[in-house]
């Protein structure tokens, strides 16, 4: 058998006293795919930290291509041909493709033997033309990267790995942000550099479908330690999620119990418009029921939900809060008891370098004041907070001081959602609750939705997984070019009808009801 490119040995790394990796051995082999699986807080992208080395381990030993290797910080890593591509993208958009692909090195004007303090532009091109080549050598390199579908911005970073000379890629979530279409692109360009380059990838993932696609080998953590690895061809969906999470769960909540019983209504929507976004949008939601919004990307569903909290300002329409007529801001939408979950945690649902409880507290700090001179409540909103991180499952070291970049990306939303939960709403709008999270935290994540309308709440959920509003809804809204193009109750729920409803932007609001 050849030797592994990469071996792990008993590797352990322990934060604040909490031991996160608990002597991980793994390999990877020169030319394979390996899937890497796990619960958010599993520890995978911790042992991806030591191997770009970010951290540094508390023991164990690293082997790289029969080699010692012990990275002292993430150059070290990238010398000898380790690349990362984040969830989120490490480019900056409003540079060109060129100049993204040339950042620490850019090429300079020469004059003789003097460089001059130019960037030689010629030279920018001819080495991005390159770099792309064996990617998609239609994007252009003059472009800004802003201006390119999330697809192209992805294949822009792996040009930018192969430039680099890397010889292990490691893939966090690479999936999150494109369409279908793109991320079959992704998987052809990875196949390819396997086959042709012979390049080795780390596939971490939360879609167990393109973990079985698309890898060589599965390697399935939990809890800081290696649970098994091994052929893809011995492993199953479900032997994954229960290796995983340690028991069998399911994907979606699978509901089939007929619709709850809606209650009053308490959010009405009369013509919301933000042109070209938002059209002429109208909607009811009642008390008790869950609500869902599907539809292909661009079809104006999160800036909906924007529209209707008051964080972008509509240009036509009304909305009122029970018999209220109001509009939307975000305080005055926190008055009414709306809550809203964007779908960026990271840049608009948390303040990352604060601790859990000062987070916790942002939305909710107005019904632990005292009046007149609004001093804090402490104890009880402590109290309230630790309620609030137990409703939904919040896994931290600490409650007081940890801060919120240091959670697992299913204990960020978790935080995101308690948050919440503190202003008792009664209206509350989710915008892809459970994007980039495993399978168990997205079970706790329904069940505080299924807790929401069982306490009277109106929930509306936005998602790109149609299962997930299946399993989820008392009613689906489909939207497509702004507009809603379809409503379907639960006893009338079919794939294909909702599907085409999304593709059918010239459908009335009447089609499927």
């Amino acid at each position: 058998m050849a030797e592994p490119l990469l071996s792990f040995r008993s590797i352990r790394k322990s934060f604040f006293g909490v031991e996160v990796l608990k002597g991980v051995s793994l390999d990877v082999g020169a030319g394979r795919i390996v899937g890497l699986v796990g619960e958010n807080g599993a520890g995978k992208s911790t042992l991806m930290n030591v191997l770009g080395g970010v951290h540094r381990p508390d023991a164990g030993t690293i082997t790289w291509d029969g080699r010692p290797y012990a990275p002292r910080g993430p150059r070290d890593a990238a010398a000898a041909g380790v690349a990362f591509i984040h969830q989120e993208l490490n480019l900056f958009a409003n540079l060109s493709v060129a100049e993204n692909l040339s950042i620490g090195s850019m090429p300079r004007v020469t004059a003789g033997r003097v460089r001059l303090p130019f960037v030689d532009r010629v030279e920018l091109r001819r080495r991005a033309r390159e770099a792309l080549a064996p990617v998609d050598p239609d994007i252009d390199p003059d472009a800004a990267l802003g201006e390119l579908p999330p697809g192209r911005r992805q294949l822009v970073e792996v040009a930018r790995a192969l430039a680099a000379s890397a010889r292990l890629i490691i893939l966090d979530e690479p999936t999150t942000s494109l369409t279908a279409p793109e991320a079959q692109r992704l998987f052809a360009l990875m196949r390819r550099l396997r086959a042709e380059r012979g390049v080795s990838m780390i596939y971490i993932s939360h879609n167990l479908e393109d973990v079985l696609e698309l890898c060589d080998d599965v390697a399935v953590l939990r809890d800081g330690g290696l649970v098994s690895a091994g052929p893809r061809e011995a492993y199953t969906r479900g032997r994954m999620i229960a290796e995983m999470v340690g028991r069998a769960v399911a994907h979606a909540p699978g509901r089939v119990a007929p619709a709850r019983s809606a209650g009053a209504e308490l959010l009405r929507v009369e013509g919301a418009a933000r042109p070209p976004w938002v059209r002429g949008v109208s909607l009811s939601l009642r008390a008790g029921e869950v609500v869902g919004v599907a539809g292909l990307m661009g079809a104006g569903r999160s800036e909906l939900a924007r529209l209707i909290f008051g964080l972008d300002r509509m240009t036509g329409g009304r909305v009122w809060v029970g018999d209220e007529a109001f509009t939307p801001s975000p305080r005055a939408s926190i008055a009414r008891g709306l809550a809203f979950v964007t779908e960026d945690r990271r840049l608009e649902g948390l303040l990352m370098d604060a601790g859990i409880f000062d987070n916790a507290a942002l939305a909710a700090a107005e019904r632990f004041t005292f009046s007149p001179l609004r001093f804090l409540r402490r104890r009880p909103l402590r109290a309230a907070v630790d309620a609030a991180a137990a409703a939904v499952s919040l896994r931290a070291a600490g409650i007081a001081r940890q801060a919120a970049r240091t959670l697992s990306g299913g204990n960020q939303q978790k935080l995101v959602l308690g948050k919440w939960l503190l202003t008792r709403p009664s209206i509350v709008l989710l915008d892809e609750p459970t994007r980039g999270i495993d399978v168990g935290a997205k079970q706790e994540v329904y069940q505080v939705i299924e807790g929401l309308a069982a306490g009277g709440a109106a929930v509306l959920v936005i998602s790109s997984e149609l299962e997930e509003l299946l399993g989820l809804c008392d009613r689906i809204l489909v939207m497509a070019a702004g507009r809603i193009t379809a409503e379907f109750p639960r006893e009338r729920f079919d794939r294909e009808q909702i599907l085409a409803a999304a593709l059918r932007p010239t459908a009335t609001a009447a089609e499927g009801a």
